[in-house]
């Protein structure tokens, strides 16, 4: 028999606020790229070279959660930076392979509006993936959440008054318009 899934846990505001304290990865993270390195055994070559890139890699990646978004970085040479407002969020994944769920790890792929089927963002080596995702699902819903403010009643007056005189000023040139087709059509039947 198949036992169903168990329902998924609600976060207090305390706990999703631990994510704004999220700059590194895991050092599980780093077993897990050894443990990966074992497919490239059969290519023993270049395998120094993908442990150096896993490496470095792995000590340069930083993660910053804030108010407007989430950054992630990585490299020495080849420093790459991705920055993700919550509003250009459209779906959060979660992947782990059977090593991963073994390390206790997952990855958090975040998609955006753009014209890649790949994710723009992947999030690996964390443990508190769940967390992330659930805080990265209430910022991405109340990104576009705050409603404009109302204008101050003055400022509607002073809008329909300054709209007022845009119209006059509009008939004005209208008007002018007219006057000079009329100018043009008598003096081209005079001349002919």
């Amino acid at each position: 028999m198949i036992e169903p899934l168990p329902p998924p846990r609600h976060y207090s505001a305390d706990e999703l606020a631990q994510v704004l304290t999220i700059e590194r990865p895991h050092r599980t993270l780093l077993r897990y790229y050894a443990l990966g390195l074992v497919v490239y055994l059969p290519v023993f070559p270049v395998l120094p070279f993908v442990a150096l890139l896993l490496y470095f890699r792995y000590h340069t990646m930083r993660y910053r959660f804030d108010q407007q978004g989430v950054m992630m970085r990585w490299g020495i040479l080849f420093r790459r930076e991705i920055v993700l407002a919550y509003a250009r969020i459209q779906d959060i994944h979660l992947t782990s392979n059977v090593v991963e769920r073994w390390l206790g790890l997952a990855r958090i792929q975040i998609s955006t509006a753009s014209g890649s089927a790949a994710a723009e963002m992947t999030i690996e080596g964390l443990r508190e993936f769940e967390l992330v995702r659930d805080f990265l699902y209430t910022q991405m819903r109340g990104a576009g959440a705050t409603a404009p403010t109302p204008a101050p009643l003055g400022a509607v007056r002073m809008e329909s008054a300054a709209m007022a005189a845009v119209c006059d000023a509009l008939h004005q040139v209208s008007e002018d318009l007219r006057a000079v087709r009329v100018a043009l059509v008598t003096s081209r039947g005079k001349t002919s």
